[in-house]
């Protein structure tokens, strides 16, 4: 194997062409990786927004949903005592309408007891 001056300077050009391409291609990668983080990161950010605002919905949701139940025992509350009294006056209006319908039978009674008198006193007077 001869090795020559030439040789060994042709070579050593050549190799220091192929790193001239390798370090372009290294720079492209890197430039192409510096460019896909800075897309990720973009994407994350935005990821971090829609999870905020997921958070966000969820508590107001959540919210909502407490004052719904809690309006929804006040109505079952409120409807308990509409009943409890409604319960109530039905209980008074049958005792006022019993009352109402002894009343009645007394005065029936007592009008057809005093007919009887007046017609007997009537018949006694017509009589003299």
């Amino acid at each position: 194997m001869s090795c020559t001056i030439e040789k060994a300077l042709a070579d050593a050009k050549a190799l220091v062409e192929r790193l001239r391409d390798h370090d372009d291609a290294a720079e492209s990668l890197i430039e192409q990786t510096t460019a896909l983080n800075k897309r990720v990161e973009a994407m994350k950010q935005e990821l971090q927004a829609h999870v905020d605002q997921i958070t966000e919905m969820a508590a107001v949701m959540r919210k909502a949903i407490e004052i719904d139940e809690q309006q929804g025992c006040k109505e079952q509350e409120r409807i308990f005592q509409l009943e409890q009294e409604n319960k109530g006056l039905r209980e008074i209006l049958q005792i006022t309408r019993e009352s109402f319908l002894n009343l009645r039978k007394e005065d029936v009674s007592e009008s057809t007891s005093l007919s009887a008198l007046v017609t007997s006193s009537d018949l006694s007077l017509r009589k003299s």
